[in-house]
């Protein structure tokens, strides 16, 4: 048995616990050097992650949608799903709040510094973000690449950010073009259809890099921070642990216990997504582990999956768009030593739930979030500064709990509307495997 065999007989978990744990090692050896020697494999995993997400999200939905029958009403489980997203959000916040009430972050913590490499950001109105959805370039929307204007005033070709709200809007688009086609376009049907298939086999190929990737992801990470900058901020990163620790066993755990679904194998399925995620800091990097572990592990319907989660991965952030700026908003009242009125926490619920959505795929949704709510709720956003040092560590977990938020919808609307395969989800896979057909541990 070769030496690569003897690598992938190993389940997924452990050898991503064990990069992880080689990768703090050499983290705390090397200290700022292991970001020079170890980053660099953090990187190109990211960079392969995020390769296949618009390509694996356009195929997914356009076969999703050109696949939709009689029997399945995509507004009637985007309804559902877009429920669950609101009330896990109110049940998040309301953590973060009671959380931070018990722990008092911002309690006897000494006068703090803005950081220096902190820089506001502007929130965008509702109506941006509502147009931006709509691609005025679909090719720009999957590529990052289209046209813009150079300070001398050409036109010139620009790489640029892809999204992925505007390709699952021109993909839908496609989808319902075929399913109103017909019969007149089966060999398009049939490409999406086998595209799909190959992204799906490029994806596990992708993911068993996972391990090498967190290995320097975290050795990056460790080497960069060490113990100096958590130390003065020590009890808030504990309390936002703590409060996404919560929200994931409890309210999590508890939905699907009353959905006669075992948390247990619930867990074991998501955790390759939620270790992408905790190592990445990045749903759009989690989601295609986030869309493996809903299908192959948990059973979910792969035509509703390939909708919801990636529209998951977008808005449904419970971890920085739900308990963070509720914590900060905690943290912010006991720095100062005044205390939030009745007024304010109904403000930080509303503000936390409805901004998650009208925040949907801007670039550092956490800060973002976290100045809706704190301006919302008339609180200086200092905090924002405080916290930004150590804004890597806090977004580990805060990513996790999005990610498995992500994946736990799909699992009970599907449980609800009969798209659930409930003996693939009883079976306990938790594998992401490069073979289709592999027996997954």
């Amino acid at each position: 048995m070769s030496l690569v065999q003897s690598w992938l007989k190993i389940r997924f978990w452990k050898r991503v616990l064990a990069g992880f744990v080689l990768g703090a090692l050499a983290g705390w050896a090397l200290g700022p050097d292991a970001a020079k020697w170890f980053g660099p494999l953090g990187d190109l995993y990211v960079r392969l992650i995020k390769m296949i997400a618009v390509p694996l999200v356009f195929f997914a939905v356009v076969n999703a949608v050109s696949a939709l029958h009689g029997q399945k009403s995509m507004a009637r489980l985007g309804g559902r799903t877009f429920l669950w997203f609101a009330l896990t959000a109110v049940m998040a916040v309301a953590i973060g709040l009671g959380v931070g009430t018990l722990m008092q972050p911002g309690t006897g913590v000494a006068r703090l510094a803005v950081d220096p490499s902190f820089v506001p950001r502007d929130v965008p109105s509702v109506a941006n973000v509502l147009l931006s959805v709509v691609p005025d370039n679909p090719f720009q929307a999957m590529t990052g690449i289209g046209a813009t204007r150079n300070a001398a005033g050409e036109t010139i070709l620009a790489l640029g950010k892809g999204s992925i709200l505007p390709v699952i809007f021109w993909a839908g688009i496609l989808g319902f073009a075929m399913v109103k086609l017909g019969e007149r376009v089966p060999r398009m049907r049939e490409l999406m259809g086998e595209g799909r298939d190959v992204m799906v086999q490029v994806t596990r190929f992708v993911l068993e890099v996972t391990p090498i990737g967190t290995f320097g992801l975290i050795a990056a990470l460790v080497g960069e921070f060490g113990f100096e900058k958590l130390l003065p901020l020590g009890n808030f990163v504990l309390a936002l642990y703590i409060a996404c620790a919560l929200h994931i066993v409890v309210t999590y755990g508890g939905l699907l216990a009353l959905h006669r679904l075992n948390p247990l194998r619930f867990f074991k399925g998501a955790f390759p997504a939620m270790q992408v995620a905790f190592v990445s800091s990045s749903s759009f990097a989690a989601m295609p582990a986030s869309l493996n572990a809903a299908t192959r592990n948990l059973g979910v319907d792969k035509d509703y999956a390939a909708f919801a989660v990636p529209l998951g991965a977008s808005i449904k952030m419970d971890g920085c768009g739900a308990i963070y700026p509720a914590l900060c908003a905690i943290f912010i009242s006991q720095y100062t030593g005044v205390p939030l009125t009745p007024d304010q926490y109904l403000i930080v619920l509303i503000a936390s739930v409805l901004g998650s959505f009208g925040t949907a795929g801007v670039p550092g949704t956490a800060v973002i979030m976290a100045t809706v709510v704190l301006s919302a709720a008339n609180l200086p956003l200092e905090v924002i500064g405080y916290l930004y040092a150590i804004d890597r560590v806090l977004d580990m977990m805060r990513t996790m709990t999005n990610v498995t938020g992500q994946v736990l919808v799909p699992v009970i609307v599907a449980r609800e509307t009969g798209l659930l395969d409930l003996e693939r989800y009883d079976a306990g896979h938790s594998g992401v495997g490069a073979d289709a057909d592999a027996e997954v541990a």
